[in-house]
Parts: structure tokens; C-alpha cells; sequence
């Protein structure tokens, strides 16, 4: 995320997950870790029986994850930036942040601009805010005598939307105070913000007892200072959310202030894996980056040329300097011979961000006759997607979809077999959407990199052929491409300029002719261009076009010929240097050279991760250097240095242009520098914190017929609903529910809720009952448990509902689609939907007769299934 001082822009974890065992504490918030990461789950298991650790999980749910933990808080869902800015808090208070590594490493003693007003001076805005345009300018953000330079002030993205603006070239200047006493240091501003976000709050808004709050707190952020260090784990629990962006920050905060970054057992842990999420955000899938987190061009005077491209996305100090040498290596990729220094290497070929190209804002566009085809590969959005009925009806009016996969999942049969033809709504015989169902090769039938949790590329060979004319996505794509080469090769026309440009040359191998994969790895680690002899890292990277390369975060994984490092199966320590490869650079704790002092030695024996050598003049250690090696720690930058050159040798974070931890996001963000708490889109309760602003006033809610909103609160729906992942299904169920041993494991739709809301609505366990939402109504078993709590916010009991996604109308078990009930919405910064605290209503019996069928539109009206 931009702006966390943690990551590589949207990145992934800092840290790996068998380094938990070298933490004195893990909190486990956002992740049912247990049941949806089992594999990285054994760590926590190991640190806790063996090394003592205590294991702190927070969650709606009593889950595994709960079972195994030392201590237990459920909390009310959406109510996450209460709880962990009243950790902040009393970290602060009672004095457990670690004040060397602060003062060092972060822009704690920064003195921020005389012009910011914080939320506790706007009631709940932040200074900047134009309510006409309905977002702020960041300016009165900056460091203080920091000058907004021509593109504004909001940092490159490198993975955040929007692309608004470029990092000042004077965030590595700045005052500073460190005693930490100057009213306006980032400090105290972050004192002054959280001061307010109390225990008393947290059980009056949160649900969770004051004196376990406590409990938690203190220890939690005992696990600070030179001997100890305390981990984060989280998922998609915090980011589908409409401040998920600001959830993480806020968790990266604390673990700055605790002095958690770059150290062993410290970090925050992105819990990835899934469908390899973390590989298809870095090469990437998504609308707004190209490969290793480099910005897309928007339209607009920032992508007239590559200059001013360069000059927005790039920064004058720190490591995006290197920007250029990138973007153009990644041009040469693209382009080949064609891509010189005299067209600007095909950067006008590029394709330009022109508005919300996100999965919501083209779904909505397919929903308003605004697209034609549409190819779902890896994906079911039929099941999977918000609002999934919406969805539905949107896709009955393209012309044509292609869907890649493995069985007939209900994307593919729609047209003739979803809730909506059966109800009426749709007419099977009135879609005109051409539907091509393609078989798709499964991970065990083709070759390729896998890229988990901690950033580790691991290659899969292939273990059988796919079976008749199922395919690889390698295959697909390359053959695509190929025919749309051809089909263009003789046209002039400058719009097909680049596809004509393209090189699209992989070598092929079989009677399949598949593609070789390994050659696709060697470009996107890079070569040198006239020679094609293989970069062995990304600082061989040039700006000139002599270097191409797909995706620079990867150079390194293929060095040389015969070297796949992504297949290898050697370890030899115990982060696991020789098994696999991690980006960048085989770095396996982001950001380590916090592990250490500023004159470089550890911070303690036990704690130590890398050192300086001053007798090689070189930094080592048991991992490798997240930091240029030969920088000595009392290195000091001559006047009118740039880039890496600019830091000093005590600056870890040298992906900002400050090399600083950032507590405080002067840029980057677009919804705040510090996180504030905002109720759900959808609550039980109004915002106790700031009374005159409810939501993330950024947020998105994309209000339209079929995607309405309940009030908050709302009499209709009083209950709040929270989804959630199974072990038994994977994703939207159709890898699992096809197979008859995972269907018999969990054969049907069910909703978790307490005992109390059971008797309170005469439901028997296991029987029928109905679930809605303002979107519409599905049907699902009872289980009754204890594992769901009643909660007591504000003085009410308030009731949760727990529900699974997996299921759909296709397979061997069918049931109601959870999704369904969720609006489509957006954060602000990266687009992301909320799912995790919305307004529901229950009731016994059946919504629809029969189950698998949504009521008609006809029957409903604006806030739901009457």
C-alpha cells in the first residue's frame, strides 16, 4: 500500500512466515491464519509451544485460529481502526514504543506543516478536504518547508489508483525534533490523534471487555525494544473494507512505533496464496500498475512524454530514482528493436488509465451497454464477485465472453441456469452474450512460478499432461496474441501501431507448442539488450534501452543460463536462502537493515539479523541486505546527491525518498496522512468518533438500482454480517465443490449465529433461514453456536452473522450465492469492495421455495426482499 514505509508498493509481506518463530508475540487480526493459511499457521503453532510466544487473535468469529491462540477478542466487524489506534495509544502512554528506533528510523521527530489541521480539529476531516470535488489536497501534509512541486503532492503510487501526483523533491529535507516534544512533530500529532481512541471505547464501540483489551494491549507491546519483537498477520479480513488501506497503515504504525520493521520476528505479514495472489499482483492483473509495482500512465499532461512521466512516478531521492531505468527496460521488454531512444521506446504505445477500469467500475460499465466481450480467466465472478446478482445481469448484455477454465463453473452457464433465469428476471432465449468455454490446464499440468505469502517464487514443473484440449494460460494467451499479430500486421493505422511493435517471439516446444516457460522467467528477469546475456540483478538495470526486462522486482531470479533460482530446492539457513527465490534480490525480511543500530552493529544478540562488517567494509548477516552493501552506516550524502545516494547510511527505508519508516504518510494516501475511524458504508451504530462524518468521506458507494444501501443505523436490518473463507472450499467452490470428497466435507450453504439470536428468533440448529440485505435475500442452514458472540456496543446487544461465499448453482453441491448480499463499493485507494461489516436480517424459513433462485426485482423494493 502506498505510503506504509512497509512494502514495495502493494508488495506483500516483510517478512516470512517461519520467521513467526522468532517472535515474543503474533497478532493475528483481519486472518482466520488456521483454517485459510494452514501451511504458514504451523510457525505460530511452533513459536508458541516452543519458543513461549503469546498469540493474540481478534476476530468477529470464534475460529481454529481462536483455539490455538492465547487470548481471544471478539470484536464488532468494521470497527478495527478503534481497536488498533487504542493500541497505539496505550503504546504510547505507557511508554512501550521503542524510542531510539523511532527517532532513527521514522519520521516520528519530523515537524509537519503549520498549515495541518488534524480530525480532532475538523471534526473528523482532515485540512485539505474540498467538499465541491470530494477529496482532499494533500498539501498541507508535507514536511514543514516542503513545497509542492508541479504534479501536486500525492506520491508515486506504485500500486495505488488514481496516479495523482509525484513525491516533493524535498521530503529528504527537513526539520526535525528529536526529543519528540515539538507540538507539531509526527509524534505528538499521532499522540494528539489517537488520544481519544481509548479502552472505554473499545468496549463501548469495539464489543471487547476493557480489561481483556487491556490484557492484550500490554501484551501485545511488551514485545518492543532491543530484546524482543512482536509480528502482524493479516488478509483479506482487513483490506475488504471501505478504509482497508488505512487499517494496514494503521497496523504498520504500530509496529514502527514498537520498533517491529525489517527486524526478525517483527513485520507485518500479508497473508497471501490463494489462486498465487500475490504473483498476479506483481507481474500484474490489475488495470492501474505494470509489472514490479511501476505505475500505469494516466491520461492526461503527466503522459505527453516519457519525460514527464519519469519525472512524476520517479523521485529525485531514494530508490524510486531508479524509475526511469525501469520503465524503460520494461518498454524494451514490450517493444523490442522497435521500442529506440527517438519514439520514446514505444511509450506512447502504452495504453493510458482514462477512469475506473477496476473490476467494480467495468462491471458497472457492462451493466450500462458500455462493453462488448469480456475474458474471465482464474476467476468465477458469477460467485465470487459483489453484488454476484448484479453481476449476473451485466453480463447478459455482452456480446461475447470467453471463459478459461477447468469445469463449467457458473459464470460459464449463466445464460441458462442462474437464479435469474430461473426466477424469470432473464430469459435464456432474449441474452445475446456468445459464451466460449475453454478448457483450462490445472497447476499440477503445466510448468511456471508460483509466488506466495513472503514474496518466494517457486517453480512448479509439470507433473501430467492436461487432459484432451485443456490448456495452458501460457498457451492461451501466446496463441491469442499471435492471431491478433497477425490480423493487424499489414494495417497502418497508428491505434494498432503497438500491437504490430509487440515482440511476441517465446519459443514453443511440443505438438501442443506451449510456449517454454523458462524463457518467459528469463525476460521478465532481464538481459542485456544486443547481447541477451542475462542480468544477474536489478541495478544492471539501465536507462538507455541496452537492458529489457518484464519485471525488475524479478531480475536476479534467472542470473545466468541453467540458473533457474526459482527451482532450486537447497536450503541452506533457516530463512531458506536456496529454496525457491524472494523479491527483490532473495531478501527474505524487507527492510532489515532496521535490524541494527545506526552505527550497524545489532541491536542485540538475540535479535540480530544483519551487521555491518566494518573490517570488509560490507554489510552481512544471516539474511541478505535490504540496503546497498558497501554503504557504511555513517555515511552522510554530499550536498546535491540523488537517489540511493541521497540517504544517509542509517536511512533503512530506501524506498522512500526520506529513507524513513513512515508513522506519518505525507503523500501517497488519499484519504488521510493518519488513519481515523470510520463506520462501515452499512452500521449499527452512527461514528461516536466524529459525529458529523459516518464513512470514509472517499469512499464509493456506487448507489444504483440493484446496488442500493441500507440507512445506518437501520430498523430492517439490524444485524451485522461479515463473510468468510472455508478450508474444506476454495474461492468461489469451483476447484472444490466438483470434487466429492471436499463436497462431502462441507455439502451446504450454512450461517453462523449465537445461541442468543437463535432462541431470540425460535431458530433450530440446522434448519432454514433466510439472510438479506439491502442487494436481496438468500437462503442457508442455522448453525447455532457459541462461537458467535452477542456483543454489547453502546450499551445494546448486537448480534453477528457469519457467512461463507463457496457456494453456487453448478457442482456436486449447490446452495445460495453469500455474495449476493454485498455491494459493489470502492476505497478510495485501491478500489477494493467491503464485505466484512454490512447490514443483514434474518429471519426463519426459506427465501425462495426451492433455494439456488434470488426473489425477482419485481418482488423487491429499494432496501430489499420484502
Amino acid at each position: 500500500m502506498p505510503g506504509l514505509g512497509t512494502t514495495y508498493g502493494r508488495g506483500g509481506a516483510t517478512t516470512a512466515p517461519n520467521d513467526l518463530v522468532n517472535s515474543d508475540a503474533i497478532l493475528i487480526m483481519g486472518s482466520n491464519m488456521a483454517e485459510n493459511h494452514p501451511v504458514g499457521f504451523q510457525w505460530v503453532i511452533e513459536a508458541r509451544e516452543h519458543h513461549g510466544t503469546q498469540v493474540i487473535h481478534i476476530d468477529p468469529r470464534f475460529s481454529r485460529t481462536s483455539a490455538m491462540a492465547n487470548i481471544w477478542l471478539p470484536l464488532r466487524a468494521g470497527s478495527d481502526i478503534l481497536l488498533l489506534g487504542a493500541l497505539i495509544r496505550y503504546a504510547i502512554e505507557n511508554e512501550y514504543f521503542f524510542r531510539e528506533y523511532l527517532v532513527h528510523y521514522t519520521n516520528a521527530p519530523v515537524i509537519i506543516s503549520e498549515k495541518y489541521q488534524d480530525t480532532e480539529d475538523l471534526e473528523g476531516l482532515f485540512s485539505g478536504w474540498n467538499p465541491n470535488e470530494k477529496k482532499y489536497d494533500p498539501n498541507s501534509w508535507l514536511y514543514e518547508g516542503a513545497e509542492p512541486e508541479r504534479w501536486g503532492t500525492a506520491a508515486p503510487s506504485h500500486g495505488g489508483h488514481g496516479g495523482e501526483g509525484h513525491a516533493p523533491a524535498d521530503l529528504n529535507h527537513y526539520e526535525k525534533d528529536e526529543t519528540l516534544q515539538h507540538p507539531r512533530c509526527v509524534f505528538q500529532l499521532l499522540k494528539r490523534h489517537f488520544s481519544r481512541y481509548t479502552p472505554e471505547m473499545v468496549e463501548r464501540f469495539c464489543g471487547v471487555d476493557k480489561e481483556a483489551f487491556l490484557h492484550a494491549a500490554k501484551t501485545y507491546c511488551s514485545a518492543s525494544g532491543p530484546e524482543k519483537t512482536g509480528a502482524i498477520c493479516y488478509a483479506v479480513g482487513w483490506t475488504q473494507h471501505s478504509t482497508g488501506v488505512q487499517i494496514i497503515r494503521t497496523a504498520a504504525i504500530l509496529q514502527l512505533l514498537l520498533g517491529n520493521m525489517g527486524r526478525p520476528g517483527g513485520g507485518v505479514l500479508a497473508l497471501r496464496g490463494h489462486a498465487s495472489i500475490q504473483g498476479s499482483t506483481d507481474v500484474p492483473t490489475l488495470y492501474d500498475i505494470l509489472p514490479g509495482y511501476l505505475s500505469m500512465p494516466h491520461f492526461g499532461e503527466e503522459s505527453l512524454s516519457l519525460n514527464t512521466f519519469v519525472q512524476k512516478y520517479g523521485s529525485k531521492t531514494g530508490w524510486w530514482h531508479n524509475f526511469d531505468k525501469y520503465i524503460v527496460s520494461l518498454l524494451k521488454a514490450y517493444y523490442g528493436e522497435a521500442a529506440t531512444k527517438e519514439n520514446e521506446f514505444g511509450f506512447h504505445w502504452l495504453p493510458r488509465v482514462t477512469g475506473d477500469h477496476s473490476h467494480q467500475g467495468y462491471w458497472l460499465d457492462m451493466m450500462d451497454g458500455k462493453m462488448d466481450g469480456l475474458f474471465v480467466m482464474g476467476q468465477n465472478p458469477a460467485v465470487a464477485a459483489p453484488n454476484s446478482g448484479l453481476e449476473r445481469r451485466a453480463m447478459a448484455k455482452l456480446k461475447w465472453m470467453v471463459v478459461r477454465e477447468m469445469v463449467e463453473t457458473e459464470t460459464a452457464s449463466f445464460w441458462y441456469e442462474s437464479p435469474e433465469v430461473k426466477n424469470g428476471d432473464l430469459k435464456t432465449q432474449e441474452i445475446g452474450t456468445e459464451v466460449f468455454l475453454m478448457p483450462a490446464a490445472g497447476h499440477a499440468e503445466k510448468a511456471g512460478t508460483f509466488t506466495n505469502t513472503q514474496r518466494l517464487l517457486q517453480w512448479r514443473n509439470k507433473a501430467v499432461p492436461p487432459p484432451d484440449d485443456a490448456r495452458s494460460e501460457n498457451w492461451f494467451t501466446f496463441h491469442l496474441g499471435r492471431l491478433l499479430k497477425e490480423k493487424v500486421k499489414n494495417d497502418t493505422s497508428s491505434r494498432n501501431a503497438g500491437l504490430r511493435a509487440l515482440t511476441w517471439d517465446y519459443p514453443t516446444e511440443g505438438e501442443e507448442v506451449e510456449p517454454v516457460p523458462e524463457e518467459i522467467l528469463k525476460e521478465m528477469n532481464g538481459w542485456k539488450t544486443e547481447t541477451k546475456e542475462l542480468v544477474s540483478r536489478f541495478t544492471e538495470l539501465k536507462a538507455d534501452g541496452s537492458t529489457t526486462c518484464g519485471c525488475w522486482i524479478y531480475s536476479g531470479v534467472f542470473p545466468k543460463e541453467g540458473e533457474n533460482k526459482s527451482n532450486a530446492r537447497d536450503s541452506k539457513d533457516f530463512y531458506g536462502h536456496g529454496w525457491g527465490w524472494a523479491w527483490p534480490s532473495d531478501r527474505r525480511v524487507l527492510y532489515n537493515r532496521a535490524s541494527a543500530k545506526p552505527d550497524g552493529t545489532p541491536w542485540s544478540e538475540r535479535k540480530k539479523l544483519v551487521w555491518w562488517d566494518a573490517e570488509k567494509k560490507k554489510w552481512t548477516g544471516n539474511d541478505v541486505p535490504d540496503f546497498v552493501a558497501t554503504k557504511a552506516p555513517d555515511y552522510k550524502p554530499p550536498e546535491g546527491a540523488v537517489g540511493d545516494d541521497a540517504l544517509a547510511g542509517d536511512k533503512p527505508f530506501i524506498l522512500h525518498p526520506d529513507g524513513l519508516g513512515w508513522i506519518w504518510a505525507p503523500t501517497g494516501v488519499v484519504d488521510g496522512p493518519l488513519p481515523a475511524h470510520y463506520e462501515p458504508l452499512e452500521s449499527p451504530v452512527r461514528n461516536a468518533m466524529y459525529p458529523k462524518v459516518q464513512n470514509n468521506p472517499l469512499s464509493d458507494r456506487k448507489r444504483r438500482e440493484l446496488n442500493e444501501y441500507a440507512t445506518s443505523p437501520d430498523a430492517k436490518y439490524p444485524y451485522i454480517l461479515t463473510t468468510y473463507r472455508l478450508t474444506e472450499h476454495h474461492t468461489a467452490g469451483g476447484m472444490s465443490r466438483t470434487l466429492s470428497h471436499l463436497a462431502e466435507l462441507q455439502p451446504e450453504m450454512f450461517a453462523e449465529i449465537s445461541v442468543e439470536l437463535a432462541e431470540e428468533l425460535s431458530i433450530v440448529p440446522g434448519e432454514w433461514i433466510t439472510v438479506s440485505t439491502a442487494r436481496g435475500a438468500i437462503e442457508a442452514h442455522a448453525l447455532v453456536t457459541p462461537r458467535m458472540q452477542t456483543l454489547m456496543i453502546d450499551g445494546k446487544a448486537m448480534q453477528q452473522v457469519g457467512l461463507p461465499f463457496h457456494w453456487g448453482y453448478s457442482g456436486q453441491v449447490k446452495g445460495d450465492i453469500g455474495n449476493d448480499l454485498v455491494a459493489i463499493s470502492e476505497e478510495p485507494n485501491v478500489r477494493i469492495m467491503e464485505t466484512k461489516g454490512i447490514l443483514c436480517n434474518l429471519k426463519r424459513g426459506r427465501a425462495h421455495g426451492n433455494g439456488g433462485s434470488a426473489p425477482p426485482a419485481t418482488q423487491r423494493n429499494s432496501k430489499g426482499a420484502n
